[in-house]
């Protein structure tokens, strides 16, 4: 597959099959998002990886609650209401969590953890695997106790918790908008 067709057939995955992937492509999806470019090539990320099943669930659990405790971002209702059923799973069970952090010094941070997240989902689906970044998950894993849960130190921000695995099914292309595109000379 090459590199515009990975983009523009990747996506969102959401329904995963239970066997994780193996450490040897989770390193190798780690390496693709440290070729991103960084500002001032400061490469500011750190990579944690959780694949123990317990405690995934474990922090869904403490996601949701926090977030329909708190409610810190404005999200339509209907997914403050997906978040209240005890039946939802904010890691959509799948087998492998990636977070993307950084000590939060600096400008351009969140910019250059962002750009080695989509290189690892690129790749990632490269690979045949599947994720999606689970933004549900990150006001509460920036806390001190969803940091705790992760070993996350207190000096680091996740900034792209992405879940991968071997989908069970592939995503629907959904629609494109077109490109709103100015041109200077």
């Amino acid at each position: 597959m090459d590199v515009l067709e990975a983009i523009s057939t990747r996506r969102s995955i959401r329904d995963f099959l239970p066997e994780a992937p193996s450490r040897d492509k989770i390193v190798a999806l780690i390496e693709a998002a440290t070729q991103a470019p960084s500002a001032v090539n400061r490469q500011p990320w750190s990579f944690l990886v959780v694949r123990d099943r317990a405690l995934l669930d474990k922090i869904s659990d403490g996601a949701k609650a926090f977030m329909t405790s708190t409610r810190p971002l404005e999200l339509p209702e209907q997914l403050y209401e997906k978040l209240a059923d005890p039946n939802f799973h904010v890691f959509y069970h799948a087998p492998a969590l990636i977070v993307v952090a950084a000590e939060a010094k600096g400008p351009w941070i969140a910019e250059d953890c962002a750009l080695a997240a989509e290189n690892l989902m690129i790749a990632a689906h490269a690979c045949g695997l599947g994720t999606c970044w689970i933004g549900l998950s990150q006001p509460f894993l920036s806390t001190r106790e969803g940091k705790q849960m992760i070993g996350l130190p207190e000096t680091e921000t996740p900034f792209a918790p992405i879940v991968v695995g071997y989908p069970r099914v592939s995503a629907p292309h959904p629609p494109r908008k077109p490109p709103r595109l100015r041109w200077i000379g």
